[in-house]
């Protein structure tokens, strides 16, 4: 999943400057308890290592989902539609801590009422990038309730939908290999946060 910023890797102590910093992912078992370190790009490459992600499902106060189009920029999925919000903890970083902040990062909000709704596992490889999804996903609802301030680097486009539109953008427009899989998982506590009216 996406961009997570550095989480190791001060080059000034090894004598070399200059050098991408090291992004360090959570590698865990089928459980989703903690094995282990990856380096990023190598945890992706195939067949992929099971590692800790989560993913973020906001909504505004009519019920329609926030999605983002991902940055051209990245090095993953770009320009693809996916949730409001995704990527890794920091080792050690509990997958709500992260949520929050990257949903922050990403999108210049903080969210209303970020509540757990599950997990779920899968592996979804990416065929045009050759990357591989194996992640063990945390996933969080909430609400949005202020203005967003998208960092370009990150997110190309914002548009909230509801079920209706959600259906027919994902016919005709490119999203994440993992976002059906995710919203899927979180439909319960969806349709609990926007109530029976929304349609989720």
């Amino acid at each position: 999943m996406p961009s997570t910023p550095a989480t190791t890797a001060n080059n000034s102590s090894n004598g070399t400057t200059g050098a991408a910093p090291e992004i360090l992912l959570e590698l865990v078992d089928e459980s989703g308890n903690t094995i282990g370190t990856a380096e990023k790009l190598s945890a992706h490459q195939a067949p992929g290592q099971l590692h800790r992600a989560f993913s973020v499902f906001l909504f505004d106060p009519a019920g329609r989902l926030l999605l983002q189009r991902r940055a051209l920029g990245k090095y993953h999925s770009p320009g693809v539609w996916s949730n409001t919000c995704c990527g890794h903890p920091y080792p050690g970083e509990s997958p709500f801590a992260a949520a929050a902040r990257r949903t922050y990062e990403e999108l210049g909000i903080s969210p209303s009422l970020l509540a757990e709704a599950g997990t779920v596992r899968y592996n979804h490889p990416d065929p045009d990038s050759g990357l591989v999804e194996q992640e063990y996903n945390h996933l969080f609802v909430g609400l949005v309730q202020s203005p967003l301030r998208p960092d370009p680097e990150e997110v190309g486009e914002t548009a909230f939908v509801t079920p209706e539109e959600l259906t027919e953008r994902h016919a005709r427009a490119p999203f994440s290999a993992w976002f059906m899989t995710v919203l899927d998982a979180a439909r319960p506590a969806v349709k609990e946060l926007t109530g029976p009216g929304a349609g989720w």
